[in-house]
């Protein structure tokens, strides 16, 4: 146990040395949690996958119920709750809070905005954590507790069929551009009603859609070709195809969404 290829995340603990992430302390805890303890907050969330901000990740959050001592400890914040006041779930072997109230629990932390983020990689389109119900019924039990203004502001805003942290930052800068509500990941038809792109953010009825490039479009030169194709398509059928990088933040973001409203306009927006 004490090889030189292990190392001690929590005291007891023994893992593979190596970078460890969120998701990877969570885990690390876990065998550590007594029947009345369960991972929360962010660490029930990093179980899934799910980012926060670094800032809510540097502790591993257990929450205790009854009338047990709160967890302590180097790397560990402990918080206690009533039984029935937050939900119990589990991921495998591993006990957590119910991932809606989990997000619940962020709202006192976290911005709108980052609600909005963590919200939407919980409905996301592939292999969905949630339901939108799911996070509308978690908040109105979250009455009256801190953070529930963040919380209903956020829930407002949260949108299904993501598949990215950068397509819900597009879609917030978007919106705070004062751009319409667009569609999120629409599919966009040809003369036949066969798909032929699907749109990260569509504004379906000005034929206009705004797309984020990740790294994958430039290195795989598979998935190259297959986007060109499908531009081809896109414009063959009329429509408007504005795309966004990483690259492009602060004033080269508000240009490429200039360059939206000037397309939404010319095709019959009135703002």
């Amino acid at each position: 146990m004490r090889a030189g290829d292990l190392e001690t995340p929590f005291h007891g603990v023994r893992v593979r040395r190596g970078p460890m992430d969120a998701r990877a302390r969570a885990a690390a805890y876990a065998p550590k949690l007594r029947e009345s303890e369960v991972l929360s907050h962010a660490s029930a969330l990093a179980v899934f996958g799910v980012w926060t901000p670094s800032r809510c990740t540097a502790a591993v959050h257990v929450m205790t119920f009854g009338p047990s001592e709160r967890a302590r400890g180097a790397g560990v914040r402990g918080h206690e709750s009533e039984p029935g006041r937050v939900r119990r779930a589990h991921v495998g072997d591993i006990p957590i809070v119910h991932p809606a109230d989990a997000w619940c629990q962020l709202g006192e932390h976290l911005s709108v905005r980052e609600l909005v983020l963590v919200g939407d990689a919980l409905v996301r389109r592939r292999n969905p954590i949630l339901t939108i119900s799911d996070l509308h019924e978690a908040v109105q039990r979250w009455s009256g507790r801190r953070g529930v203004q963040n919380l209903r502001g956020a829930v407002r805003l949260v949108r299904e069929r993501t598949d990215s942290y950068a397509e819900t930052e597009l879609r917030m800068d978007a919106l705070e551009a004062g751009l319409p509500e667009p569609e999120v990941n629409g599919a966009i038809l040809d003369e036949n009603g066969r798909i032929v792109a699907l749109g990260d953010l569509v504004f379906r009825r000005y034929k206009t859609a705004l797309e984020f490039d990740g790294e994958q479009h430039r290195a795989d030169n598979a998935q190259f070709a297959r986007d060109v194709t499908r531009l081809d398509d896109v414009a063959r059928l009329g429509w408007r195809l504005i795309r966004v990088t990483k690259a492009d933040r602060g004033v080269a973001r508000a240009a490429k969404l200039a360059r939206v409203r000037e397309a939404l306009i010319d095709r019959g927006w009135r703002p």
